[in-house]
């Protein structure tokens, strides 16, 4: 991506060549995170070969189950004898079966007959157990991802040069005791591990846990990056074994987050360079609007002085769809009765109108009666008419039509008086497909990213009045399936008026949404 490029050409960060191509592949899926650093290193893996005991049942024979119908049935319990003489038996074969029996532990080995709960409930399956079988498996502490888990073939024990995790992040380095552990916690590891040697439900249990060779390090590559959010101005970091995100990232985020991790050490730079990264991502979204427009500014239309106001109105006036804004600053001058009569002209027609602002987080508050004002545009469906926005961080005005036309530039447009009195600013416009579909895409993401926001804070206070807010600009984007998913993801279902409100809107326009075309 060109502008990704002229922003991050300015610093050398600490990337290591076999990850480059994952930091592109970030990037550009959310163009919005900036990789610090993204560094290989090895930690440790203690792997234990154990061998386990395993019962599975088999179906149960006649005389098997006439034994343990006889512990189940009879009050007082029979002897062997006694059963051998009821059913006209040698009594060798009923003793030789119990005997089995017993060593299965499906009967006591008292007498007379008495089932255990074990033998229950391999009755209730109609079978017993075989004679336990001894598998070899190995044992996988993972002091990274503090778990343990088993598998069927060894790790891979091969010579890993890089640097030790441990050695920038506090890592146990103990070695686990695996006859420590309980039955029962190794059962469950054993389940989550995907093994199918204990599976309760079809009564294979595993019975038993025993090492059988000492504990062995085995050393295990990973990528660590670590990435900067400037929407939400955090840092985190990602942990990748392969392409997957390990779970030990949320662990080292927390870490991070209590500044228990050195950054400079981990991203081998010096705190100050990391702060002109972070500082430097902040302006990334003027720097790359910026360089966006002197890409294009050499095929656009540049409107001056007393063309400025005609245009713009005529090209406002001819909007049938759906017009996004963006305004730096957003005051008394601009909110004129003028404009403030054109948007309710353009929302009563069915016309979508989103007004994002601000240049700083200084400008985010605006006049409550700018807003009050523009909060009062209504549609003929009594939905907002206008949809208003803090976005931030762009000095750049910005117009877009129907997706068709796209005005910029550095001059107050909207109350321009340039044939009073001609400043030699201008303003371009771009109606090439490609280019205006660019700059759309790249003002809605930004309104998405805001609009999602509004929705967490609804959702947070249960506030219905202020999730309409974001549900109307899904609905200006075109995205009504992303606003119902959050409904019913949050199981708001009384806002579902609201959404068929915003359906039937736009089934009004000149252009149905996708899922309804």
């Amino acid at each position: 991506m060109e502008v990704s490029l002229i922003f991050h050409a300015f610093s050398a960060k600490p990337i290591d060549d076999k990850l480059k191509n994952v930091v592109e592949e970030i990037e550009i899926k959310k163009p919005n995170l900036l990789v610090l650093s993204a560094r290989q290193f090895r930690y440790s893996l203690h792997q234990t070969t154990v061998e386990i005991s395993i019962k599975e049942p088999h179906e149960f024979n006649v005389l098997e189950e006439f034994i343990i119908r006889a512990g189940l049935e009879f009050d007082p319990p029979l002897t062997e004898d006694e059963l051998a003489s009821i059913l006209a038996l040698d009594p060798i074969f009923v003793r030789r079966t119990a005997a089995n029996l017993k060593t299965l532990q499906t009967l006591s080995s008292t007498s007379p007959i008495t089932v255990t709960d074990e033998g229950r409930s391999f009755y209730e399956k109609e079978s017993v157990p075989q004679p336990p079988q001894s598998v070899q498996i190995y044992a996988i502490a993972d002091s990274l991802g503090g778990n343990l888990s088993f598998q069927s073939e060894p790790l891979s024990d091969v010579l890993v040069k890089l640097p030790d995790l441990a050695e920038f992040i506090k890592i146990s380095q103990k070695i686990p005791d695996i006859a420590s552990f309980s039955l029962a916690e190794i059962q469950q590891s054993m389940q989550s591990s995907d093994l199918d040697f204990h599976t309760p439900e079809a009564g294979k249990i595993v019975t038993g846990c025993k090492v059988v060779s000492p504990t062995k390090t085995i050393w295990k590559k990973i990528s660590l990056f670590v990435i900067f959010d400037p929407l939400a101005d955090k840092i985190s970091i990602q942990i990748r074994g392969g392409k997957q995100i390990q779970s030990a990232a949320k662990w080292l985020d927390s870490l991070q987050a209590k500044n228990k991790i050195s950054l400079s050490a981990l991203c081998k730079s010096s705190n100050e360079a990391i702060d002109f990264e972070r500082e430097s991502a902040l302006k990334h979204k003027n720097v790359e609007i910026a360089a966006r427009l002197a890409k294009i500014n050499q095929n656009a239309v540049q409107l001056r002085d007393g063309q400025i106001a005609t245009t713009c109105l005529e090209i406002l006036n001819a909007a049938t769809n759906q017009i996004l804004i963006y305004l730096p600053w957003l005051n008394q001058t601009v909110v004129e009765p003028e404009f403030l009569n054109l948007l309710q002209k353009l929302a009563n027609r069915g016309v979508w109108i989103i007004i994002g602002y601000g240049i700083s987080p200084e400008q985010e508050l605006i006049s409550s009666e700018i807003a009050v004002k523009l909060r009062n545009i209504k549609t003929v469906d009594n939905l907002p008419g206008v949809q208003l926005l803090y976005l931030g961080d762009s000095h750049i005005k910005e117009i877009i039509v129907d997706q068709k036309t796209y005005l910029w530039g550095f001059h107050n447009y909207l109350d321009y008086r340039g044939e009073l009195l001609p400043t030699g600013e201008s303003v371009y416009q771009m109606k090439i497909p490609q280019q205006v579909e660019e700059a759309y895409q790249f003002l809605v993401h930004r309104l998405q990213s805001q609009a999602e926001k509004l929705w967490n804070h609804a959702v947070e206070n249960r506030d219905s009045q202020l999730a309409i807010e974001p549900l109307c600009v899904w609905g200006a984007l075109g995205m009504e399936d992303t606003a119902l998913k959050y409904i019913e993801s949050h199981n708001w279902l009384e806002l579902s008026p609201e959404w068929r409100n915003i359906i039937l809107r736009n089934l009004k326009s000149p252009r149905l949404p996708t899922d309804l075309k």
